[in-house]
C-alpha cells in the first residue's frame, strides 16, 4: 500500500464490491487517490488492528468502510485509529440492509461513524472528497463543479418535464430511475 493514498475504502467480504466500487469510481472522478482492500471485522480481526493502526502513518486521511449483516467492520475501525470513518451499510440478503444500517448509525458516544444510505458509497466517496477539500482547494473545485453539474443536469430535465408533459416525458425515456 503506497504511502500516497489518501482514501483507504476497505469492505468486510468482496461480495460487497458491487456496492463500495461506486466510492472508487467518484474518487477517481475528483483524482483523489485511494486503496481498496477486503477488512472482515469477524473472519480477520487481526488485520483489522493492523489495518486501523497503520492507517494514519500510511498517509491516509479518511476510511471508507461498507459491512452488510452485523456490520462491525466502520465501528471497529473508528475504535482503533483517530481518522475519520465513513460507513456505508450494505444491504443483505436477510434484512434489506436495515440490519446493516442500525448497526453503523448507533455506534456509542466517542465513536463516531459517519453513515450515508444503504449501498450509498458514492455519497462516501463525495463526502471523503468533501472533506479533503477543506484543505486542498483543487479537489475542492472539483467539488463545486460536480455539484453545479448535478444542479444544471436537474434543471435541464425540470425544463424538459414541463416542456414536454408528464407522458410524452416518461415515454421519451429521459427520466430518472
Amino acid at each position: 500500500m503506497v504511502k500516497d493514498k489518501k482514501v483507504g475504502i476497505i469492505m468486510g467480504s468482496d461480495s460487497d464490491l458491487p456496492v463500495m466500487k461506486e466510492a472508487a469510481k467518484i474518487l477517481d472522478d475528483f483524482g483523489i487517490k485511494y486503496e481498496l482492500t477486503v477488512v472482515s471485522a469477524h473472519r480477520t480481526p487481526e488485520r483489522l488492528v493492523d489495518y486501523a493502526k497503520s492507517a494514519s502513518s500510511r498517509g491516509l486521511e479518511i476510511i471508507i468502510a461498507g459491512a452488510g449483516g452485523a456490520a462491525h467492520l466502520p465501528g471497529m475501525i473508528a475504535s482503533l485509529c483517530e481518522l475519520p470513518v465513513i460507513g456505508v451499510p450494505v444491504k443483505s440478503s436477510s434484512l434489506s440492509g436495515l440490519d446493516s444500517l442500525l448497526s453503523i448509525v448507533q455506534m456509542p458516544g466517542g465513536v463516531p461513524v459517519a453513515t450515508v444510505a444503504i449501498n450509498g458509497s458514492r455519497n462516501a466517496g463525495i463526502l471523503a472528497a468533501q472533506i479533503i477539500g477543506l484543505k486542498e482547494p483543487k479537489i475542492k473545485e472539483k467539488v463545486l463543479k460536480y455539484k453545479q453539474d448535478l444542479k444544471e443536469t436537474v434543471l435541464k430535465k425540470a425544463d424538459e418535464l414541463e416542456k414536454a408533459g408528464y407522458q410524452s416525458y416518461l415515454e421519451g425515456g429521459k427520466h430518472s430511475k
